[in-house]
């Protein structure tokens, strides 16, 4: 696996220009060259990369999925993560890669400014890449402009260079928030489906694993047997309903401790350890706190 630590290494793999600053960059996707197949097969960036592209010819695999960029639509990768590169005939791909553009930018250049701490609130730079961010034409244009910003303040680096660049990476990244919102609202139907799902994997965890497994369900559980990425399952919950992925297993954790409590002679101990508990007292402290009451005195209010 090929890691690149730098920004200027990644521009000498595709045959492009020196970056004019070493720490951020923004390039056009249709200059990038892949003439290395086996280089890309899986690499690793030591920055981050957020690209707008439009008319992709390649493939991106990102863990086990695959996302075809066939339209206009934007992706957000953070440092470390695995990528891999791929054509429908596994050949040296097309120079023509499709339109667009993409900013680099490594973490150094967040040095010393509030974004360094504020880009981890930003859960997209960890969703797969099939659940990229589809914009409307308007979106796109707004994007663009951003892109374009960046782009022509890095011709002329000076002091106040870093500054101007760092409030138009925050202007982007809200942008990209409010389009995620919005796509989360236009798929509502989509996603009210994946509530109907994820109840279903959770009531099944609770009746059939956990007692075998003995622990409790996790959001990385959840994502997986939904197919999507931890943090896109959050994110979507939280729009739709106010509560994030974990909140919502101890939504369900606390509805079947109830039914356990008022319909079963199980006692707290085999309650918990139905659920997937280790501990009773784990148990005893989140129902506590959901509820106001042990769980003991929520079972006498029914005798």
């Amino acid at each position: 696996m090929k890691t690149i630590h730098s920004i200027t290494e990644f521009h000498r793999l595709h045959a492009l220009p020196e970056p004019q600053h070493p720490l951020i960059s923004v390039i056009n996707v249709a200059d990038m060259r892949f003439t290395d197949r086996d280089l890309w097969r899986q690499f690793v960036l030591q920055f981050y990369c957020v690209s707008l592209k439009r008319g992709i010819i390649g493939k991106v695999r990102y863990g086990q999925q695959y996302f075809d960029f066939d339209k206009g639509l934007m992706t957000f990768v953070s440092a470390g993560q695995v990528q891999s590169l791929e054509t429908a005939e596994d050949a040296i791909l097309d120079p023509d890669f499709g339109t667009g553009q993409a900013l680099f930018f490594h973490p150094e250049f967040l040095y010393k400014h509030p974004l360094a701490a504020t880009i981890r609130n930003y859960g997209f730079f960890s969703y797969s890449l099939h659940e990229a961010l589809h914009l409307s034409e308007k979106e796109e244009q707004n994007m663009q402009a951003v892109f374009l910003k960046i782009a022509e303040e890095l011709v002329h680096i000076d002091r106040h260079t870093q500054e101007i660049v760092l409030s138009q990476i925050d202007l982007l990244l809200n942008y990209s928030n409010r389009f995620y919102e919005r796509q989360f609202i236009t798929r509502k139907s989509v996603n009210h489906d994946l509530l109907t799902k994820m109840e279903n994997v959770l009531n099944a965890y609770f009746d059939e694993q956990a007692p075998v497994n003995n622990e409790l369900p996790t959001v990385e559980y959840l994502a997986g047997q939904l197919h999507l990425s931890p943090h896109y399952l959050s994110d979507m919950l939280r729009s739709l309903t106010g509560q994030n992925a974990q909140q919502h297993i101890h939504e369900k954790l606390i509805e079947k401790a109830k039914q356990y409590l008022s319909t079963t002679n199980l006692s707290v101990a085999e309650i918990a350890y139905q659920l997937g508990f280790e501990y009773a007292q784990s148990f005893n402290k989140l129902f506590k706190r959901k509820m106001n009451v042990s769980p003991l005195e929520f079972r006498r209010s029914f005798n």
